[in-house]
């Protein structure tokens, strides 16, 4: 046995170590904290003997009751159309030169048009009166036209930027002749309005037809006149 290890065994007893005071400590620190907690709720029961916890319960609206609707009930799907029969071609025979004959007034005419006028004691071309009839004459002049409206247009009222619209009534015979001329609208203007009747008098037209005979109509055309100024 070596004499040498006893003292260095007892040198280790004496030196402490931190931890070796903190086990020692720890019974002196439990028992003081138990002590301490004690209080403490011995404190607040005398202190505060009414406290309550307070209400943390969640609040809800009150559900309602849902009627479910009645269930519907889904149609069958329709029937299958039906496949159209197969064509058959027929055993008569077709000329394959037919035509079709030209349609023609004269194989066509109405029946339904009423007959011109025959009652001779009246002239009709003294006011304007309707005629039957199946063609309306058309202007065939209108370059001669145009240019009487330049001539006639009242050289004061042109300068002036005036203008103006009269509504004319003519009388064209059998001829296409003008054979009288009523102003309908006044222009407001008695200058443009003798100008219109001036220029009523070149035009020529070809005449109204009823049926296959030319006849006398009246007619309404305005004429105008305009200045670019």
């Amino acid at each position: 046995m070596n004499p040498t290890a006893v003292p260095e065994r007892a040198e280790m007893d004496e030196f402490e170590t931190a931890n070796d005071r903190f086990k020692q400590s720890f019974g002196s620190w439990f028992w003081g904290g138990i002590i301490a907690a004690t209080l403490l709720h011995f404190a607040a029961i005398a202190f505060w003997p009414t406290m309550t916890a307070e209400d943390w319960a969640i609040a809800s609206d009150e559900l309602e009751t849902i009627e479910i609707p009645p269930e519907i009930e889904i149609p069958p799907p329709p029937e299958p159309i039906a496949r159209p029969a197969t064509p058959v071609i027929a055993d008569a025979q077709i000329d394959e030169d037919i035509t079709i004959a030209p349609t023609t007034f004269e194989d066509n005419r109405p029946d339904d048009l009423p007959p011109p006028p025959a009652d001779a004691d009246f002239d009709i071309s003294s006011q304007p009166v309707f005629v039957p009839h199946t063609v309306t004459p058309e202007v065939r002049n209108r370059s001669v036209v145009e240019r009487a409206l330049v001539q006639e247009y009242p050289s004061a009222l042109r300068d002036a930027g005036i203008g103006g619209v009269v509504l004319m009534h003519f009388f064209v015979d059998e001829n296409g002749r003008v054979g009288n001329t009523i102003i309908q609208e006044s222009s407001g203007h008695a200058l443009l309005d003798q100008a219109a009747e001036r220029v009523a008098q070149v035009f020529e037209f070809n005449p109204a037809m009823n049926r296959d005979e030319r006849v006398a109509v009246w007619v309404s055309i305005p004429i105008r006149f305009t200045t670019t100024r």
